[in-house]
């Protein structure tokens, strides 16, 4: 039996990235500033972000196939075909995303971040901060 669970965006990217070919496989890797906008609903949980912080934003990426259990890594034909969960394809059973970010601006609901190479309007499904071993809140 398999179990379903519901999953509600809480807001969405708006990026300058809008093919995924030519996208930046990870964020670091040149990634143009992006904006986190956020819904309404969740402004509260929006208060206490701050220009500098680190933040581990979940997405779900919707236009990644979802049937694919190995690859080459880094689509390079030339490396061995490696089972999903030992890469970062987006490519998986459930395409989550997960991107290490840095806050630039923070605007009502909107979020300014370097480092995102998630493509225009994919969905945010969360946000939490990189804790460092006396961070825990």
């Amino acid at each position: 039996m398999v179990d379903a669970y519901l999953l509600r965006p809480v807001g969405r990217v708006a990026s300058p990235l809008t093919d995924a070919t030519t996208a930046p496989r990870q964020g670091d890797e040149g990634s143009p500033p992006a904006w986190l906008v956020f819904e309404p609903h969740v402004e509260p949980a929006l208060r206490d972000l701050d220009v500098g912080a680190e933040l581990l934003v979940l997405t779900w990426l919707d236009r990644a196939r979802r049937d694919v259990l190995a690859v080459h890594p880094r689509g390079d034909d030339t490396r061995p075909l490696t089972g999903v969960f030992s890469t970062r394809s987006p490519h998986r059973p459930n395409p989550i995303g997960l991107h290490r970010v840095r806050v630039l601006a923070v605007d009502g609901l909107r979020v300014e971040v370097a480092d995102l190479e998630a493509l225009d309007g994919t969905p945010v499904l969360d946000v939490k901060p990189v804790l460092g071993a006396a961070d825990e809140r």
